[in-house]
């Protein structure tokens, strides 16, 4: 039943999924790679078969091997081109840990931010995810994603540290003399 589980789950059929899980199938499920059956939900924005998993029990916080878990899987779909910030919402209302690191100490927040999801990065603020955490290289969300010249998420990033009062973004943090300041103007709130 698990390689049917795991199936029906990659097709979306959230109705059979149910029926195989009330039937007894193991919720916390993994697929060849080690992918758990919310882990695969998650990485392609199926909020409805998230739900019916979390409902069913699933384990919001496994990871696999790499330390990848739905909520780190929810934030970027690399085919999709896309995160899913509607997910990752309902993964962190159901308990997923918002600072689990995946490889090289990349926390939820940094991946978000790197691939310029602000959606997702705004969710996980408000889930309070550590605007100053660093990986392992040193490197914070914003340091990361400065790179890439994602101006919401630079803003949003620039805003969390502001309000921490630490970081780049302080007010107490001081600009080399005769140095340019680059302000990037917000976008208003819908």
């Amino acid at each position: 039943m698990g390689a049917q589980l795991i199936e029906a789950v990659k097709a979306g059929n959230v109705a059979e999924v149910k029926r195989m899980l009330l039937a007894g199938a193991d919720v916390n499920s993994r697929d060849e790679e080690g992918s758990t059956l919310l882990m695969l939900a998650a990485s392609v924005g199926n909020l409805g078969m998230v739900a019916a998993l979390i409902e069913s029990g699933a384990d919001v916080n496994v990871q696999n091997e790499r330390g990848w878990s739905a909520l780190s899987r929810s934030v970027f779909n690399a085919e999709q081109n896309r995160g899913f910030a509607d997910v990752a919402q309902a993964l962190i209302d159901a308990g997923a840990n918002i600072e689990a690191a995946i490889s090289y100490g990349v926390r939820p927040l940094m991946l978000a931010a790197g691939y310029g999801e602000t959606a997702v990065v705004e969710v996980l603020l408000k889930a309070g995810a550590d605007v100053l955490a660093k990986n392992e290289g040193g490197f914070t969300a914003l340091m990361m994603v400065k790179q890439k010249h994602y101006v919401d998420v630079v803003n949003l990033l620039h805003e969390a540290e502001q309000i921490s009062g630490l970081g780049e973004g302080s007010c107490e943090s001081k600009n080399a003399p005769g140095s340019n300041v680059i302000t990037f103007l917000k976008r208003p709130s819908a």
